[in-house]
C-alpha cells in the first residue's frame, strides 16, 4: 500500500467495499439535510411572497408616504403633487358599503379609483371606470355573487352622520346617524391579478369625488380628513437619482411624514412590525422538525457505523499487526463519516431543492389566496448551511465508532469480540435519567394544573418545559428499560414457537444496541402520537367552542322593518324555498325583537322567540335550550352582564300588548338576545310573526355549496331578504386545524422513516455478530424459513416496542398540552385517535418486517461448515 495518504486510501478503499451499507446512512442524513435545505428555501418563498403581498396594493408607485399617527390631510396630499418630479400622487382610503341586489348582500370593501394606473392594482377586466357618484365597479367574484353584470343597478346602504347633535337625557351631546340606501350603477369589472387584496374579500372601485363625499358624510361635523398613507409616481421612474431627490423633496414636503420609503422598504418596516421585529418564526418552527430529523438520522448513523466497524474487525486488526496506529484508524472513520456526510448533505439539497421546485410547479392548482414565484432562488446559505448541519452530525455520530475501531487489539481483533452488555452505563446516567424524567412529569403536572386553573399562558410553558426536560430523561434512561420492555413482549411472543422465542432472545444480546435503534423510532412515533393527540383533543375543545361561538349555520333575515323597529314577518314563500334546498337538514322560524324590562336601567333587552323544539333542530348545541318552555326566560350569561340582568331570578317584560313575567334560566349560549316562546313574546308584542329562518346544514355538505343554494333559491321569491352562514367560517376553521396537523404529521414522519432505517442497520449487525451462532443452528437442523422468521420477528420487536412506547408517551404528552393550552375554553377531553395509533402501530410492524428482508438473504446464503469454518 503506498504511503502516500495511507488514511484517506484505506478510507476510499473501505467505503467501495461497504456502499451498500453506508447508502443507508447517506439515505438517512439525506432526508434530514433536505428538510432543513426545503425549509430554508420555503422560508425564503414566505419572506419574498408576504414583502410582495404587502407592497402589492402599491402597485407601481416609486414611493410610499406614510404617517403612523394618521394625521396627514387633504393639504399634505396638495404638498405631495405639487413637489417637483412628482406625476401623480393619491391618498389611500377604503370604507365598507353593504351591496344588496336580489336578495343577496355583500359587504364590500370600496376604494378610489386612482389618478395613475401605477398607483392602483386594479385592472379593469370588462366596462369602465366609474365616471360619477353613482357609478361603481365591482370584482368580478363579487358581481358574480349578486348575479349582476355591467350596466345592471345594485343598492347600497351606508350610514350618513347627522348634521346637529343629539342631546340625551343627562344632557350629553352625541352624533346619530342615519341609514340612507341608494342605486349604483355597475360600469365596469375589475381584477386583481397580484391579489393585492386578496385578505379583504377584493375591492370595487368607486369615483374620486364619491370616495370623498362618502367619507364627509360618515364624520362628524368639523372632522377633518386624514391619511396614513400616500402613493407617489414619479416622472422619470427607475431613476435611482431622481428617486433619492424625490425621497428627500416629500420629506421636507410633509412634515407629518414618518417615512418616505420605496413599496419594498415600506413592507419589509410592515412585516417586522407584525411579526414583533422578527421574521424567522416559521424557520424556527420548522427547523425544530427537521433537527429531530437530524438526531434521528445520528443515532441511524451511529448504529451504521458500528455495523461497519463490526463488519471490518479483521482488516482493522491486520491494519494493526501490519503497523496501522490507533489514530489512523480513528481518523480513517472520521474521514469516512466526512465524505458520506457531504455527499448525502449534497443530495439532501439537491431533493430538498427540487421537492420545494415540484411544490411551486403544483401549488397553482390549489388556488392559493397569494400569488407565489415559479422558480425557486438558491443562495449561499441554503446550500452551506444543510451541507455544514449534515457533516457535522455525521462526524459526530460516527466518534464513538471511531473511538471503538481505534482501540482494536491486533490480536484481539482476530476474533469477534462478545456483544456489549449495559456495563458501563453508569449510575450517574440513570439518577440524571430518573430525576429528568419524574422532576419533568412533575413540572408538567403543575403546567396542566395551571392551565385548568386559567392560568394557560404560565401553564403552557410549564408543561413544555416539563414534558421537554422528562423526555430527554426517557431517552436517556431507555438503555435500561428499554430492553427489559422488549424482552417482556418477546416472552409474549415466545410461545408461537422456536423462531420466535430466539427472536427475543436476540434482542437481549445487545441491550445497548437494541434501545439505540428503538429509541430512534420511539421518538419520531412519540412526536407524531403527541401532535396527532393534541390535535384531536385540540379539535374536540375547538368543536365546542366553534359550536357556541357559532350556534346556528345559516340565517335568512328580513331587511324591512316595522313602525316598532321590529323586523318584519318573513314571506311564506321564501320558508318554503330554503326548506326545499338540499343539504338543509332543518329549518326553524323564529322571531326577533325588542323588550322593556321593568325597574331596569338599560330597559332594551334583544329577544329570539321560538318553539324548544325548532331551536334544537338547528342549533349545534342543542341542550343549551333543554330547559327552554313556557314561563322561562332563557337568558345567556353575557347578555346578562351586558343588560345588568345578573342574578335575577325573574324578568319582567313590557311591551304594546301588555307585560309578561318570566322565570330566569341561565344559560352558556354565546348570543347576544334572550330566548323565550312565541306564546310569551305575544303576551307583550302582539301580531309579530318570524322575522328569520334558522336552518342547519347537513352533514357531508358543503356548506358554502348549500348557502349558494339557499341564495339561489330566494333570490327567485323576489322577496329582500339577507342570508349569512357562519359554517362557511366555522368550517374554514376546521380546515385551517386540519392543514396544519397534516402538515406536522407530515414533517415528523420524515423522522419516523428515518427511524425505521436504523431497524435495518441494526439486523444487519446482529446477522454479522451471530455468523457463528446462525450457521451452528443451521447445522443442528434450523431451516432457512425458521432463521428468516426468526429476523422478521426480532425486527417486528425492536419496531414494535420503539412504536408502541412512542404511542403510550405521545397520548400523554398530547393531551397534557392541550389541557395545558386549552382549558380556558372548557373541558378538554382525553381523545385517544385510534385510527392514527392504528397506522402508526402497522406502519412499524411491516416496515420491521421489511426491513428484515436484506439481513435475513445475507444470513441464509451463508453455508454452515463455511460459517464455521470463518472462525
Amino acid at each position: 500500500m503506498s504511503t502516500r495518504y495511507p488514511t484517506a486510501r484505506l478510507t476510499l478503499g473501505q467505503m467501495r467495499r461497504s456502499t451498500g451499507r453506508l447508502a443507508a446512512a447517506g439515505v438517512a442524513i439525506a432526508i434530514g439535510t433536505a428538510f432543513v435545505a426545503a425549509t430554508l428555501l420555503v422560508g425564503n418563498i414566505i419572506t419574498s411572497t408576504t414583502y410582495d403581498q404587502v407592497s402589492a396594493q402599491y402597485a407601481d408607485a416609486d414611493l410610499v408616504v406614510s404617517d403612523d399617527a394618521h394625521t396627514m390631510t387633504r393639504a399634505d396630499l396638495d404638498a405631495v403633487r405639487a413637489t417637483g418630479g412628482v406625476a401623480a400622487a393619491d391618498g389611500l382610503d377604503d370604507m365598507y358599503a353593504e351591496l344588496n341586489h336580489g336578495g343577496r348582500v355583500v359587504y364590500q370593501s370600496l376604494v378610489a379609483q386612482a389618478s395613475d394606473p401605477r398607483l392602483s392594482p386594479l385592472v379593469l377586466a370588462d366596462g369602465a371606470w366609474p365616471a360619477g357618484l353613482a357609478d361603481i365597479a365591482l370584482p368580478a367574484d363579487v358581481a358574480e355573487r349578486l348575479r349582476i353584470g355591467v350596466g345592471d343597478t345594485v343598492s347600497s346602504t351606508r350610514w350618513v352622520t347627522d348634521d346637529e347633535p343629539t342631546v340625551a337625557s343627562d344632557g350629553t351631546e352625541y352624533y346619530d346617524s342615519q341609514e340612507v340606501t341608494e342605486d349604483l350603477t355597475v360600469s365596469g369589472l375589475v381584477d386583481d391579478p397580484h391579489q393585492a387584496y386578496a385578505l379583504s374579500g377584493g375591492m370595487g372601485v368607486i369615483a374620486p369625488e364619491a370616495m370623498t363625499q362618502r367619507l364627509a358624510d360618515e364624520r362628524e361635523p368639523g372632522a377633518a380628513d386624514a391619511y396614513s398613507t400616500i402613493v407617489v409616481a414619479l416622472d422619470q421612474p427607475g431613476d435611482g437619482a431622481v428617486l433619492e431627490a424625490a425621497r428627500d423633496a416629500l420629506t421636507a414636503a410633509v412634515p407629518a411624514a414618518t417615512g418616505v420609503l420605496t413599496p419594498h422598504e415600506y413592507a419589509e418596516g410592515a412585516v417586522a412590525d407584525m411579526s414583533g421585529g422578527q421574521n424567522i418564526l416559521f424557520l424556527v418552527f420548522v427547523l425544530a422538525f427537521a433537527t429531530v430529523a437530524l438526531v434521528v438520522a445520528g443515532l441511524v448513523i451511529a448504529n451504521t457505523f458500528q455495523v461497519l466497524v463490526a463488519q471490518r474487525s479483521r482488516t482493522l486488526a491486520l491494519l494493526r499487526c501490519i503497523g496501522a496506529g490507533t489514530g489512523q484508524l480513528y481518523r480513517s472513520v472520521l474521514l469516512e463519516a466526512a465524505v458520506l456526510g457531504a455527499l448525502a448533505s449534497l443530495a439532501g439539497v439537491l431533493i430538498g431543492a427540487l421537492l420545494v421546485q415540484a411544490g411551486l410547479l403544483v401549488a397553482p392548482a390549489f388556488d392559493l389566496a397569494v400569488p407565489i414565484p415559479d422558480t425557486i432562488t438558491l443562495s449561499m446559505p441554503v446550500v452551506l448551511v444543510p451541507l455544514a448541519v449534515g457533516v457535522l452530525v455525521t462526524l459526530a455520530a460516527a466518534l464513538a465508532p471511531a473511538r471503538a475501531a481505534s482501540r482494536t487489539a491486533p490480536l484481539a481483533a482476530l476474533r469477534p469480540s462478545d456483544a456489549p452488555t449495559l456495563r458501563g452505563t453508569g449510575r450517574f446516567r440513570a439518577v440524571v435519567a430518573g430525576l429528568a424524567t419524574f422532576g419533568g412529569l412533575a413540572i408538567m403536572a403543575g403546567g396542566v394544573a395551571m392551565g385548568l386553573a386559567g392560568q394557560a399562558d404560565v401553564g403552557v410553558l410549564a408543561a413544555v418545559l416539563g414534558g421537554s426536560v422528562s423526555f430527554v430523561g426517557v431517552v436517556v434512561g431507555a438503555v435500561f428499560w428499554l430492553p427489559r420492555v422488549a424482552g417482556g413482549l418477546g416472552r409474549l411472543v415466545g410461545s408461537a414457537g422456536p423462531s420466535a422465542r430466539l427472536a427475543a432472545a436476540n434482542t437481549q444480546r445487545n441491550p445497548r444496541r437494541t434501545a439505540a435503534t428503538a429509541t430512534a423510532l420511539l421518538i419520531g412515533v412519540t412526536l407524531v402520537s403527541m401532535m396527532t393527540t393534541g390535535a384531536a383533543s385540540a379539535r374536540a375543545t375547538m368543536d365546542d367552542e366553534l359550536d357556541a361561538q357559532y350556534p346556528v349555520d345559516l340565517e335568512v333575515a328580513s331587511t324591512s322593518y316595522g313602525d316598532d323597529g321590529n323586523p318584519i314577518a318573513i314571506p311564506g314563500a321564501v320558508t318554503d324555498a330554503v326548506r326545499d334546498v338540499e343539504g338543509v337538514r332543518a329549518v326553524a322560524e323564529v322571531t326577533t325583537a325588542t323588550a322593556d324590562v321593568a325597574d331596569s336601567a338599560d330597559s332594551i333587552l334583544p329577544v329570539v322567540a321560538a318553539t324548544p323544539e325548532a331551536l334544537s333542530s338547528v342549533l349545534n348545541t342543542p341542550d343549551d335550550v333543554a330547559s327552554l318552555r313556557p314561563g322561562t326566560l332563557l337568558l345567556p350569561d353575557q347578555v346578562a352582564a351586558d343588560y345588568g340582568l345578573e342574578g335575577l331570578d325573574t324578568v319582567t317584560l313590557t311591551g304594546p300588548a301588555g307585560e309578561v313575567t318570566l322565570d330566569v334560566v341561565q344559560s352558556d349560549l354565546r348570543t347576544s338576545s334572550a330566548y323565550l316562546t312565541p306564546l310569551d313574546l305575544a303576551g307583550f308584542t302582539p301580531d309579530v310573526g318570524p322575522s328569520s329562518l334558522w336552518a342547519g346544514v347537513a352533514d357531508g355538505n358543503d356548506p358554502a355549496d348549500t348557502i349558494a343554494g339557499v341564495q339561489d333559491a330566494v333570490a327567485t321569491t323576489d322577496e329582500a331578504v339577507e342570508v349569512t352562514g357562519a359554517v362557511v367560517q366555522r368550517e374554514s376553521f376546521q380546515q385551517v386545524i386540519d392543514v396544519i396537523l397534516g402538515i406536522v404529521v407530515g414533517l415528523l414522519g420524515v423522522a419516523v422513516v428515518i427511524a425505521l432505517i436504523g431497524v435495518a442497520n441494526t439486523l444487519s449487525l446482529s446477522v454479522i455478530e451471530r455468523t457463528r451462532e446462525n450457521a451452528m443452528l443451521r447445522a443442528i437442523g434450523l431451516s432457512k424459513s425458521q432463521l428468516r422468521t426468526t429476523l422478521a420477528v426480532e425486527g417486528m420487536l425492536i419496531a414494535g416496542v420503539g412504536a408502541l412506547l412512542g404511542v403510550v408517551l405521545g397520548l400523554a404528552y398530547g393531551w397534557a398540552g392541550a389541557t395545558a393550552a386549552l382549558s380556558g375554553m372548557g373541558a378538554v377531553p382525553f381523545v385517544v385517535p385510534w385510527r392514527d395509533v392504528a397506522v402508526m402501530l402497522g406502519v412499524a410492524l411491516v416496515a420491521g418486517l421489511v426491513a428484515s428482508v436484506v439481513p435475513a438473504r445475507a444470513a441464509v446464503r451463508t453455508r454452515p461448515v463455511a460459517a464455521l469454518a470463518a472462525e
